[in-house]
């Protein structure tokens, strides 16, 4: 690790520890904070199929991921602050094997970097059943949606207002300015994924309404300035059919057009997953269209809102069409709580290649996961993820992601 992030994580440690000594008078401040420790190790490679690729990109490294967060000052409205500290360590990664995502690039030598570090720092207001957010942020929207698919979070930095404030109705809205990768230091600019267009302005808001118990809608709206933006309404029911049965529908629909001086763009977005659960089973069909000439509008590096998108493919080109077929079982039903087996194919078509002709992809995932239910490891994960993918296209990808995880509360 270098100096410089040494220096950062003990400021970040150190203030924290002065911060809660500072505060001990706000008793709700204090009494309703919470921190924890999360260490990661990460193991990723990927190996390129189709002639002429590179051989594969693979590292090994380690995650550690500070949480701290207060509680509120006591009055009609409530102040906080929470931070985020984040480590990554480099522990194996061999020439020629780097560009995993999981650590900053290192231009000098074309592998990567030993060490990166980032700190996150959230001021927050709340009144009554509406919350404010300043600084430092991670959360899903339908429109925005942050990336943890990697060694370290994606977050992003701006604001937002979260209102519960009616039964059942949960509204939001919010302003991005930048956006700081997975494994990058330095927040920058959003950038359209495959269409291209940068800017330093994403807006959004929206709500769901729980309708009943089993039902809900949603509609959201997300403007990229200048780039595009995006109308976005879904709805999720679930039937109960009888003792350990129930069918869930989650139905999504995205229209997406031009913003500003932004070139023309065209892309409407129609997914649906129909998933039947029976005691310990669950299977899942699912259905994916673009239509227009554009590929599905999204911030670069964050995650799209799409059902078919999975470990790798978004399956979201142009005119695309895909089809998905899933399995999960829960291991608890027979007497072994915390394994969970996840298996699950998607097929493309429709897509239209520079080269001619009809584009066709297909991807195959497999998750197995355990999580340790009690004893001195208890929380601990350990979760191997497989891709396996083929396109007349695109890459040809197999590629394997081993990751343990840890998590220890501090108080």
């Amino acid at each position: 690790m270098t100096h410089n992030n040494q220096k950062y994580v003990c400021a970040l440690i150190f203030g924290s520890v002065t911060l809660t000594q500072g505060i001990t008078a706000h008793a709700d401040f204090v009494a309703d904070s919470k921190g924890e420790l999360e260490g990661r190790n990460f193991y990723f490679n990927r190996d390129f199929r189709q002639e002429g690729a590179r051989d594969k990109a693979e590292e090994w490294a380690q995650g550690l991921l500070l949480r701290l967060r207060s509680g509120y000052t006591a009055g009609t409205v409530g102040v906080g602050l929470d931070a985020l500290g984040m480590v990554g360590l480099k522990l194996d990664s061999g020439d020629g094997t780097a560009g995993t995502g999981l650590l900053p690039a290192d231009r000098s030598s074309g592998g990567s970097q030993d060490d990166y570090a980032k700190l996150g720092l959230t001021a927050k207001m709340k009144a009554s059943k509406t919350e404010l957010k300043v600084g430092s942020l991670f959360f899903k929207d339908p429109v925005i949606n942050a990336n943890d698919t990697r060694l370290l979070p994606q977050t992003f930095r701006g604001g937002l207002l979260t209102s519960q404030e009616l039964a059942g109705l949960t509204l939001n809205a919010g302003h991005i300015d930048r956006i700081k990768a997975n494994s990058s230091s330095d927040f920058t600019e959003m950038t359209g994924n495959r269409i291209g267009g940068t800017s330093n302005s994403f807006n959004f808001g929206g709500g769901d309404y729980q309708v009943t118990p089993q039902l809900t809608l949603s509609a959201h709206y997300g403007q990229l300035e200048n780039v595009y933006q995006q109308y976005y309404g879904g709805l999720i029911h679930v039937l109960p059919l009888g003792t350990g049965q129930s069918l869930k529908s989650d139905i999504r629909y995205a229209s997406s057009r031009e913003d500003g001086s932004f070139r023309a763009l065209d892309n409407t977005a129609f997914g649906s997953m129909f998933t039947y659960r029976l005691t310990a089973h669950a299977f899942g069909v699912g259905y994916q269209r673009m239509n227009g000439d554009d590929p599905f509008p999204y911030i670069a590096g964050s995650d799209p809102y799409l059902v078919n998108f999975i470990q790798i493919g978004d399956f979201a080109n142009a005119r695309e069409r895909s089809w998905q077929l899933r399995y999960d079982y829960d291991f608890a039903a027979l007497g072994l709580p915390g394994l969970t087996f996840m298996s699950r194919y998607v097929s493309g078509d429709n897509v239209e290649r520079a080269a001619g002709g009809e584009g066709k992809e297909w991807e195959r995932n497999t998750d197995i996961g355990y999580v340790v239910q009690s004893g001195a490891l208890k929380n601990l994960g350990v979760k191997w993820r497989n891709a396996t993918v083929r396109s007349n296209f695109g890459n040809d990808l197999d590629e394997n992601r081993l990751i343990v995880s840890y998590t220890v509360p501090l108080w």
